[in-house]
């Protein structure tokens, strides 16, 4: 199973990266050039525990749409969101915020799956992890330059 670990350090605090990170709307304005919209769920506001939203997205060209759910929250801490139902085999983001004097360590861990059989792991291993790694980075990075 793919596993991506990503460390960005953002200048706020904790706190700010956290709630920014639940936030739905700007989930959604990070994720401008796949034209990700929320479809079901909360549609505006910081998700909390046990909250879910459908986002409806285009990437590769085709329409996907996925229902992700808050599983674990521990403010100002950490959070976890998980595929309820969508393209992947399997979807599981961690999101850590460690406060570091003026600035926060923001770790997103993600594990995933597409498909559970060979063609899947291969695709996974060859296309999906770096373009996921992207699609990641180009959200914290959004983040950062809201958060500055």
């Amino acid at each position: 199973m793919p596993r991506i670990v990503l460390a960005t350090s953002v200048p706020a605090s904790a706190q700010r990266c956290f709630e920014l990170s639940l936030s739905v709307d700007a989930h959604t304005a990070s994720m401008s050039r796949s034209g990700e919209r929320v479809v079901g769920g909360v549609r505006s506001g910081v998700m909390e525990l046990g909250d879910t939203v459908t986002w409806r997205a285009r990437h590769f060209g085709l329409p996907f749409t996925m229902t992700s759910r808050i599983t674990d929250l521990v403010a100002p801490n950490r959070f976890v969101d998980e595929q309820v139902s969508g393209p992947f085999a399997h979807w599981w983001h961690e999101h850590v915020f460690e406060q570091r004097e003026e600035t926060t360590l923001m770790t997103d861990t993600v594990e995933f799956t597409s498909l559970a059989d060979p063609i899947g792991r291969l695709l996974d291993a060859a296309i999906l992890t770096s373009y996921m790694t992207r699609l990641l980075t180009q959200r914290n990075r959004w983040l950062v330059h809201a958060l500055s």
